[in-house]
């Protein structure tokens, strides 16, 4: 029988665990010598044809989209949408993925996220809103797509390509919590900024933007929520005791999404990182003063 070594990042729920397989195929107690004509005769991981390309991504051990998604910047139902998964839930170590929208330009620059497929969506269910509930309905487990939902009320007044990157970098931030902070941002030891408090106390929304992810399926962080604001930027905030909100709900700045917890961390905190296209970035600098 062959051995399929399953690596699961453990989510809310069973329908968001998103494990990795191991496609070698050796059977159980043999060498690997005794497995090669077997193994030779496994097909390769889906992709293969673009990898190293800009703009996709090969899938390591220990990967789930909603990791894929945070270092890149992207939504992880986006993944599973632009990359046709019909399970989004498996991906297998070795798979190349695409991480930035199809209207990327050739050096994976995204252009306009996500809005040819919104304008696709509102065009087959009769508008904006009904494309988004549409694309929603086709992904498969474990929930709907928020991708088309969250571009569909800007695909009826979309602007050229150039105009929609102006002003990516212009969020207008604040503070996600009203604690000091513990620890400062390190690119090795701390990616973003742990700020103190006792249980219960409110989290807020640092900028405007939309949740592209709620739960607990990504290790390390407890109960997380992304914020996704742009096409540049995202925020989390993890080791929260309650969520407040869901995935694909609009949300506005200063706005408590969540209650301060220690959810997978050794004491109350809130962990918060921004992110500038996928990658950690000193959330002090953005903050504002106080």
């Amino acid at each position: 029988m062959a051995v399929v070594a399953t690596v699961v990042a453990g989510c809310a729920n069973p329908s968001h665990r998103a494990p990795v397989e191991d496609r070698s195929g050796r059977p159980v107690g043999t060498s690997t010598e005794a497995a090669a004509p077997d193994s030779a005769a496994k097909p390769p991981p889906p992709g293969q044809e673009n990898l190293g390309k800009p703009g996709y991504y090969a899938v390591k051990p220990g990967d789930t989209l909603i990791r894929i998604g945070l270092e890149n910047g992207q939504n992880w139902r986006d993944i599973a949408r632009w990359n046709n998964l019909e399970n989004p839930d498996r991906i297998e170590v070795g798979q190349v993925v695409r991480v930035v929208p199809p209207a990327a330009d050739a050096n994976g620059v995204v252009v306009r996220p996500v809005l040819p497929a919104a304008r696709a969506d509102a065009r087959t269910a009769g508008g904006a809103a009904s494309g988004a509930s549409s694309a929603a309905s086709t992904v498969a487990t474990p929930a709907p797509t928020s991708a088309s939902a969250g571009s569909a009320p800007s695909a009826a007044t979309a602007a050229p390509a150039p105009a929609a990157r102006e002003g990516d970098d212009d969020v207008h931030w604040t503070w996600p919590a009203s604690g000091s902070v513990a620890t400062g941002f390190d690119e090795v030891r701390s990616k973003g900024l742990s700020i103190t408090g006792k249980a219960g106390d409110p989290v807020y929304a640092a900028a405007d933007g939309r949740v592209v992810y709620a739960g607990s399926g990504l290790r390390g962080y407890g109960n997380l929520i992304i914020v996704k604001h742009n096409a540049t930027y995202l925020s989390a905030y993890a080791h929260n005791q309650t969520l407040l909100v869901k995935e694909d709900q609009a949300v506005r700045r200063g706005q408590k999404i969540a209650e301060m917890g220690s959810s997978d961390a050794e004491r109350v905190q809130l962990h918060f990182e921004i992110r500038r296209q996928g990658k950690p970035v000193d959330p002090a600098k953005l903050l504002p003063s106080r």
